[in-house]
């Protein structure tokens, strides 16, 4: 399977607390629920179709037990995430979880990168991990990540986590696919391809800065 990452971030790169104010106060974050004022329609529809994609889920502890008590309780729902979420394969990489109530749900209890290698190795179409920061860095670490699915929304949240670290392994990116909504809300795909390439300014690239 193809492993890909769902992520809902602002310009300046926060995934923290996107859905209301009292989300995520992690850290003494006072700015949750930035998203919200640019979830109309059209947004929905989009994510709706990011989540369509997915053959499996995987998620870190924290988003997973966010998602159980939201989309879980909504099995009977004909929303799009909904039904993505409710009728496929669901992993979580937890080592403490061991009674998962959301139906499907596999717990991923050992070695995170080691199964998720295993799961890759099978056969399907896209493993997707939704919002999971931690999981996702580990992932991005492992060069476990074959594609980036980034939704930005048109706001600079100026606080909070973000999805890259100030520090990081450096990664060379290919765009596959970019979207936008008439609201501002953008879909970027991009296809992770090694190590970036560095060079110097020549004649004809240093008066760009």
């Amino acid at each position: 399977m193809k492993l890909t990452t769902n992520t809902n971030v602002s310009v300046d790169g926060v995934m923290q607390g996107l859905g209301g104010p009292e989300e995520d106060r992690r850290d003494g974050f006072e700015r949750g629920g930035w998203a919200m004022p640019h979830f109309g329609s059209e947004t929905a529809a989009l994510i709706g179709q990011v989540y369509q994609r997915a053959d499996a889920f995987l998620f870190g502890r924290w988003t997973y037990e966010v998602f159980a008590g939201y989309w879980g309780a909504m099995a009977d729902s004909d929303d799009p995430i909904a039904v993505a979420l409710n009728t496929r394969p669901k992993y979580v990489a937890s080592t403490t979880l061991t009674d998962p109530q959301w139906a499907g749900t596999t717990v991923l209890a050992g070695d995170v990168v080691a199964a998720v290698g295993e799961l890759k190795a099978k056969p399907g179409g896209e493993l997707q991990v939704v919002g999971s920061l931690s999981l996702v860095r580990l992932l991005l670490d492992n060069d476990l990540v074959d594609e980036i699915t980034l939704l930005t929304y048109p706001v600079v949240v100026g606080q909070g986590t973000r999805l890259f670290p100030d520090t990081g392994p450096d990664l060379a990116l290919e765009l596959v696919e970019s979207r936008a909504t008439a609201g501002g809300v953008t879909l970027q795909v991009y296809r992770t391809a090694g190590r970036p390439r560095y060079g110097a300014a020549t004649a004809d690239t240093e008066h760009v800065n």
